[in-house]
């Protein structure tokens, strides 16, 4: 595979926004539930995406097909790449070099994350039910809690810094002023979802979702 592949790289761009964009997204409007509607909003929200027909294979098929092609690809193309600093304009150039350093971040901890949540679903280790109370129980880690910030903003940057790109690759923006316009847009997507993401992991602290973990606890030792 060549680091100028234009197919791969193509794909690489339309894969991170479509469907990786998309469920990226999804997934903050579905934590923020937590935020919002507390313990039983969460809950409907993990429940309507779990009553979808088919839900493994559209997982696969559309976020973990994509996923590991998007973020193995990316590991590569960054790889080959110089920093890039003192071609272009002085922000342009940092960000170049950030969305490289926060994709490498952003792939450790999505899978990390994938790990201890949805991979321990599939394991039988927790039900659906339980997600919460595992998130309170990360949440609640003064270390994890950072790492999870620092995870979730880096996937917030990488995302809507990469729309801006792909914008520009895919002819949407092609003048100057289309990309000062969808600069600051995009700038705006980067707060709206990081507010999300961290607003639900405040919440997944709350005693609220302590409750309900410690709820399931004592069924568990019961059982």
């Amino acid at each position: 595979m060549k680091g100028n592949s234009y197919f791969s790289r193509k794909l690489h761009s339309l894969l991170g926004i479509i469907p990786l964009g998309g469920f990226f997204v999804v997934h903050a409007l579905t934590n923020y539930q937590a935020f919002e509607r507390g313990p039983e909003g969460f809950q409907k929200g993990v429940n309507l995406i779990n009553s979808l027909p088919l839900l493994p294979v559209l997982e696969f098929i559309l976020i973990y097909i994509p996923l590991l092609f998007h973020g193995i690809y990316g590991l590569y193309v960054a790889y080959q790449s110089n920093s890039n600093l003192g071609r272009f304009k002085y922000g342009r150039n940092w960000a170049f070099t950030a969305q490289r350093i926060t994709g490498v971040i952003t792939f450790v901890f999505v899978f990390w994350h994938v790990y201890e949540t949805r991979f321990q679903v599939y394991l039988g280790k927790i039900s659906h039910e339980e997600l919460g109370s595992t998130m309170n129980h990360i949440a609640t880690s003064p270390l994890m809690f950072t790492v999870y910030v620092i995870g979730v903003l880096a996937a917030c940057f990488h995302f809507s810094n990469g729309l801006w790109a792909f914008l520009i690759s895919w002819g949407i923006t092609v003048g100057e002023r289309a990309q000062r316009i969808s600069s600051k847009i995009c700038i705006g997507i980067f707060v709206i979802i990081s507010a999300l993401f961290i607003l639900s992991l405040v919440a997944f602290r709350g005693d609220e979702f302590k409750e309900v973990a410690d709820a399931y606890m004592a069924v568990r030792s019961i059982l």
